[in-house]
């Protein structure tokens, strides 16, 4: 099992970025995904997840409003919309796979992780 992130990059205030997290070797579509993101010398924080079917999403509070998941089950495609980017939005940011139904937001949730892509957000 494979989860790989990319379109993580440089970005100015109030810019937009898309990140996508592909995977291989398992189907995505019955599983809730995740996103989180770890800035330096910080420890790794939720960002948002959706539900298997996509129906469902939840987001950070510090993202509401500007972040939006989706995904594509028939890609195996899941995404980060990232709009009016802030400096303080600059980490690595990690796509994983949830194992169980409950506890969206908790890392401990999530059994597969990406390698991660760094975005850095400039003022």
């Amino acid at each position: 099992v494979q989860l790989q992130a990319s379109g993580g990059g440089m970005a100015e205030t109030g810019k937009s970025l898309r990140l996508s997290c592909a995977a291989s070797g398992v189907t995505l579509s019955a599983y809730g995904m995740g996103w989180f993101r770890q800035a330096p010398g910080k420890e790794r924080v939720f960002v948002a997840a959706i539900s298997w079917n996509g129906r469902d999403t939840n987001y950070a509070d510090s993202v509401k409003g500007r972040f939006t998941i989706s995904r594509d089950n028939a890609k195996n495609i899941v995404y980060l919309q990232m709009n009016s980017l802030k400096p303080e939005d600059t980490a690595i940011y990690y796509c994983a796979r949830r194992w169980r139904s409950s506890g969206y937001y908790s890392p401990t949730s999530y059994n597969y992780w990406g390698q991660g892509t760094l975005v850095t957000v400039s003022s």
